[in-house]
């Protein structure tokens, strides 16, 4: 081919490759692939969602889903993927729902458990919310299994339940996807470490132990080797800070941040305060936002770098009051809004760590919140629905009721909010 004819098909091929990449991009972008949607932090990309709903008011389709589960639902290819588990923990199942309709594709029970761990009441056995990339979807219920199925059919490509953690009051951490790997927390009462599992075979590809290993004092003031201080439910994330990536997973009362593709630890931050973190690490420009968890749990603002113990030196500030032990916040210009288990909502600067607001709108809170454009969404475990402005000035704009509570966090397909109740699952229009 003449020279000239090579350089002439190059525009061509650049707008090619751009048309088919941006292709790609939007169609992952419109899914919601995992827990918090397809960024991990809660924030929905989309012209038109629902402001107003109740159970006679734009509710497309609503579908019973058998048994318990708290894992929220997520999108693949025009389906909603879920799980769910019997009352006792001895079967697991995987749910999916056509999107279009609300019918139920397949209902497929993964695993067979003969003895249980315990869980809490509270939580579920089929806490853990899939994740996607495309055409394949990974689902886990923690030790008892982990399994990555095929997103056109169902069919199971490999499963594994040889991950020994006990849970202690169950499992509740979701798996992430990274380039080829599938990385899991596993912070049980026995033993606490990392690891990613390869995507296409699901074999161990690194697995690292926590540096810290913290134990509860009994009444006679001894170490205890099992309980809560050792405990973990957070789901971990990935994010390029200082232009590096950088996994990072909030274990038992620590934040560690390690190389995704090797699981080598580079730094971490110990609290003494908290414990059983929940939440998802929130990112933004450039700072790490992280909830500690339990009891008496605060809110740190890290900011990145450093090597190995990095708690006095990068600690920006610390916020103690009505901070949330489940839900995950959400980041918008310099705020952090955020909502207390117990109801009381708060947005806090990101710059100072000062309470902007705090206002309490009632209710029990487990959900994460969502935000669209300038509203903030948050789902009660009893069933309410509470929208306020993305500002500095609180504004409660709407308050929605549905029959059953949410334990879950919703995802989004196309306009429509897909809402997964104690019982059945709904997907509401504009």
């Amino acid at each position: 081919m003449p020279p000239q004819a090579k350089l002439a098909l190059k525009p061509f091929a650049f707008l090619a490759f751009f048309f088919l990449a941006t292709l790609e991009n939007r169609s992952f972008a419109a899914e919601w692939n995992q827990f918090r949607g397809p960024t991990g932090q809660g924030t929905v990309e989309t012209d038109q969602l629902p402001l107003q709903w109740s159970e006679e008011q734009n509710i497309e389709w609503k579908t019973a889903i058998h048994d318990k589960g708290w894992s929220s639902p997520i999108v693949c290819q025009d389906k909603i993927w879920m799980t769910t588990a019997s009352e006792d923990g001895r079967k697991l199942y995987v749910i999916v729902v056509q999107a279009k309709d609300g019918a139920i594709l397949w209902d497929r029970q993964l695993f067979t458990i003969a003895d249980p761990q315990f869980a809490h009441k509270f939580n579920s056995y089929a806490s853990p919310t899939p994740v996607s990339d495309g055409s394949r979807v990974y689902v886990t219920f923690g030790s008892p299994g982990t399994a990555c199925l095929d997103a056109q059919t169902g069919e199971v490509v490999w499963k594994r339940t040889d991950i020994v953690c006990n849970h202690f009051r169950g499992a509740g951490s979701s798996p992430i996807l990274f380039q080829d790997l599938l990385i899991m927390n596993f912070d049980g009462s026995d033993q606490q470490f990392i690891m990613a599992l390869d995507a296409a075979t699901g074999e161990t590809r690194w697995q690292t132990q926590r540096s810290i290993d913290y134990m509860d004092l009994g009444p006679d003031g001894l170490p205890e080797a099992d309980g809560d201080w050792r405990k973990g439910f957070s789901t971990p994330h990935v994010a390029e800070l200082e232009g590096q990536q950088r996994l990072l997973s909030i274990g038992s009362k620590a934040l560690y941040a390690y190389e995704p593709l090797t699981g080598k630890e580079i730094w971490h931050t110990e609290s003494r305060i908290g414990h059983s973190a929940s939440s998802r690490p929130t990112i933004h420009r450039n700072q790490i936002y992280y909830l500690t968890g339990f009891s008496k749990g605060e809110l740190w603002a890290v900011r990145p770098g450093g090597q190995g113990h990095v708690t006095d030196t990068h600690v920006r500030w610390t916020f103690k009051r009505s901070v949330p032990n489940k839900p995950s916040m959400i980041a918008h210009e310099d705020c952090l809004f955020m909502i207390h288990d117990g109801g009381v909502a708060s947005c806090v600067d990101t710059l100072t760590g000062e309470a902007i607001w705090q206002e309490r709108i009632g209710g029990n809170y487990s959900a994460s919140p969502i935000r669209w454009k300038e509203h903030i969404y948050f789902f009660s475990e009893e069933g309410k629905t509470s929208i306020i402005a993305a500002s500095k000035n609180f504004v409660l704009q709407h308050t929605n009721q549905l029959d059953g509570g949410f334990m879950a966090s919703p995802a989004i397909v196309d306009q429509s909010l897909i809402l997964r109740s104690k019982s059945h699952l709904y997907r509401i229009h504009p």
